[in-house]
């Protein structure tokens, strides 16, 4: 059965895997806590969609896999943006 995610449980889990993720790829000290739930609802939309095409489940409702795909998502976005500001900046 696939549950449905609240938005206080992607509030919750995005935060959290907004967190890990900026913290994982170096944007831990830029980011304030609604950057970090923006990215990481971001990072979960992003993680199920990726997920979904490789043929596993995307977010399953309030758990640790829901988590694990949204941290997933969420470092994608940030290494792409990280990769994209690197291209438009040039590299220094």
């Amino acid at each position: 059965m696939n549950k449905g995610l609240s938005i206080i449980g992607w509030i919750i889990i995005g935060g959290f895997a907004g967190w890990i993720a900026s913290l994982l790829t170096g944007f831990g000290k830029r980011m304030g806590c609604i950057s970090n739930i923006v990215v990481g609802v971001i990072g979960g939309l992003l993680g199920g969609y990726l997920f979904r095409h490789l043929g596993q489940p995307g977010i399953q409702g309030f758990s640790w896999w829901s988590f694990l795909v949204a941290l997933a998502g969420a470092v994608v976005l940030l290494v792409a943006l990280k990769l994209l500001s690197f291209i438009f900046r040039g590299a220094k």
